[in-house]
């Protein structure tokens, strides 16, 4: 139907941490409680409970763990002229929540967020910063690592200047604890509320460093066997995220990729034989694995759109016979019954959501059902 088709489909199924208790009430991915606040259709009814506790644990220390932490700690005020989802504006109003944990296996040098990201949350009105002294201390290796990466410096140094001054929150005042150098060891149950989260089992970790291919200092935690415990009703798993496989394509369930070089997508990748999908490519996450920044992803299409020049210039996609191309698929899509939303019926979307959020004196009025969206794209 094309003459070269490029994978781009990213990475939105969730890691589990594979853990004691992780089925119980109360435990989320980070994903999904994304999608609740910004009104995705298929976690509109989600409905975290936000009344039951006032602490909430976030395993990662990652922008979307950010992201979570302030949606729970910012005040609903600023929400409101935000384009937040209004079923998740109305529970966040009503929260208990007050104390959130980021929690960490390594530390503040490793922590996987950008400074942009963590200046929005540390400058949220009225948040009393919990950081113990101790985990600021850095060692040789941590100051090789901020000296060959500009962003772990920047955030570390964000974090040492964060620490609200030593004195017992305010009344009112919310809190967030940066918990470093532990790891979730197992979910506990609640001793009043059967099948439902009642607190969290970490493991203290040391880091041990060691030269990996790049000639680069790393860090990997290792578990010491001296355990602690939070109590708390809502945990959020901020862990990262991974592709999932479509059928009849190449894809590595062990890397959570398509096998490709470069962003030619491999057929075969046997070692002793490399055979290349002929006019497929691949890039993103889905390419390389959920990791790295906007920038990361530039450099990313770009290796790719360069694989697909090339074959271009050697002749590898000329086809004897005219593809159908764009006609081709609307054709296939039709035979099937299958709805498309046009972006002249997203604009349609757009427009309405604009006109109610303006009624409300906010950017959007998001609309958060399937029937709904497919109802104003097709007026």
């Amino acid at each position: 139907m094309y003459n070269a088709v490029v994978l781009a489909y990213g990475a939105e199924s969730d890691r589990c941490l594979g853990i004691p208790g992780e089925e119980l009430a109360g435990i989320y991915a980070a994903r999904e409680f994304v999608w609740w606040y910004n009104g995705h259709p298929d976690c509109r009814n989600l409905d975290p409970d936000l009344k039951s506790t006032d602490t909430a644990v976030i395993f990662g220390q990652g922008n979307v763990a950010l992201d979570v932490a302030r949606i729970l700690l910012r005040p609903t005020a600023e929400l409101a002229r935000t384009d937040i989802a209004s079923h998740a504006l109305a529970a966040l109003e009503e929260s208990s929540i007050r104390k959130v944990y980021l929690v960490g296996r390594r530390g503040p040098v490793q922590a996987a967020c950008t400074a942009k990201e963590l200046r929005e949350v540390l400058g949220i009105k009225d948040l009393h910063i919990h950081i113990q002294p101790a985990d600021l201390v850095t060692t040789p290796a941590d100051e090789i690592e901020m000296k060959n990466n500009r962003i772990r410096k920047r955030v570390y140094e964000l974090l040492s200047k964060a620490v609200t001054p030593a004195h017992a929150p305010y009344p009112g005042e919310r809190e967030l604890h940066f918990v470093f150098f532990h790891k979730p060891d197992k979910f506990l149950e609640s001793n009043d509320r059967s099948g439902h989260l009642g607190g969290v089992q970490l493991e203290k970790t040391i880091l041990k460093a060691f030269v990996g291919d790049d000639e680069l200092v790393k860090q990997v935690a290792v578990g010491t066997g001296v355990y602690a415990e939070i109590s708390c009703g809502l945990s959020l798993k901020s862990i990262g995220y991974k592709s999932i496989a479509i059928d009849g394509l190449p894809f590595d369930s062990d890397k959570g990729i398509v096998p490709n070089v470069g962003g030619r997508v491999l057929a075969d990748a046997s070692k002793d034989h490399m055979q290349y999908d002929t006019g497929l490519y691949v890039c993103g996450w889905l390419k390389r694995g959920p990791t790295g920044i906007i920038g990361t992803n530039l450099y990313c299409a770009e290796e790719t759109l360069a694989c697909i020049s090339d074959d271009v210039d050697k002749g590898i996609l000329t086809s004897n016979s005219p593809k159908p191309g764009r006609d081709g698929l609307l054709q296939l899509l039709d035979s099937r019954n299958t709805r498309v939303v046009t972006f002249d019926a997203w604009e349609k979307i757009d427009t309405e959501e604009k006109r109610r959020g303006n009624l409300k004196n906010r950017p959007r009025e998001k609309l958060t059902t399937w029937e709904e969206l497919l109802k104003v794209a097709s007026e």
